[in-house]
């Protein structure tokens, strides 16, 4: 995990001042394209995800539409995962990145952060048969999460020395890692982990030890001020109104957390 965020403070780096100048007023650019290019991971459903027609939905491609309405300009989705999210945003690929990003301290250091949209609670995942009550209980088992995600940090961070855990590129990859039966613990959030076993009920996985509830914030570089006091008067105005709480029950099949809605306050 310490690499991962070496490699994306030297990608940082070497696009900082190409963005200075790409970005300086990334807001009026936006406007003025008639288009803005939000990254989206269309492999984590529900949040992102594409439907039997092939097209792009979940409640994070929801509310990133209705952004850009807002916007008034056209919404294009720049295809990610959950590791070169943040090196597509500072290399100018993207204008914002909506894509279950965790606001962490670390990111924090990298990217600026709208005020909190969504959310959710991760865990670790099991059969329900197996004795899972600490992390301890993790000695020696293998356990799959989607590398450079905060699951990967909260995991690595909290697991015994002795655990495997095996990282996968995607999200659609570690939950068929799972499905398949390649391993049998993951890093998970409950809806994903739902996911898992409607595929394979036989995995019968339950949330057994819980990582974070993760506030969920729009990525953008840190000289785009302009835009993120736009994207903060949005997130305000649409969670206040009820159109994102509406966004993410449709999708999630449950409401907003509370603590995004008092951060985004």
């Amino acid at each position: 995990m310490k690499q991962l965020v070496k490699l994306i403070a030297a990608t940082a780096i070497s696009f900082a001042a190409m963005n200075q100048v790409a970005s300086a007023d990334a807001l009026e650019k936006i406007k003025s394209a008639g288009v803005i290019r939000i990254a989206i991971d269309l492999s984590v459903p529900p949040w992102s995800f594409k439907d039997e027609n092939l097209n792009p939905t979940g409640s994070e491609v929801e509310a990133a539409k209705l952004l850009a309405s807002d916007l008034g300009v056209k919404m294009e989705i720049v295809s990610t995962n959950g590791a070169n999210r943040i090196p597509f945003l500072l290399s100018n690929r993207a204008d914002a990145i909506m894509s279950a990003l965790s606001i962490t301290d670390e990111r924090k250091k990298l990217i600026e952060f709208s005020l909190p949209y969504a959310g959710a609670t991760t865990y670790v995942a099991a059969p329900k048969s197996m004795n899972i009550k600490a992390f301890s209980d993790l000695s020696g088992k293998r356990i799959a999460v989607t590398r450079g995600t905060t699951n990967d940090a909260d995991l690595t961070a909290a697991a015994p020395r002795d655990a495997d855990i095996i990282r996968f590129e995607d999200e659609a990859t570690t939950m068929t890692a799972v499905v398949s039966n390649q391993v049998d613990l993951v890093a998970q959030v409950p809806t994903l982990v739902d996911l898992i076993n409607k595929k394979n009920p036989a995995k019968d996985l339950e949330p057994k030890l819980p990582l974070r509830t993760a506030l969920m914030g729009v990525g953008m570089r840190k000289e785009d001020t302009e835009l993120k006091q736009w994207v903060d008067a949005w997130v305000k105005k649409n969670v206040a109104n009820g159109k994102l709480q509406e966004a993410f029950k449709k999708f999630q099949g449950t409401d907003l957390p509370k603590e995004v809605i008092a951060a985004s306050q």
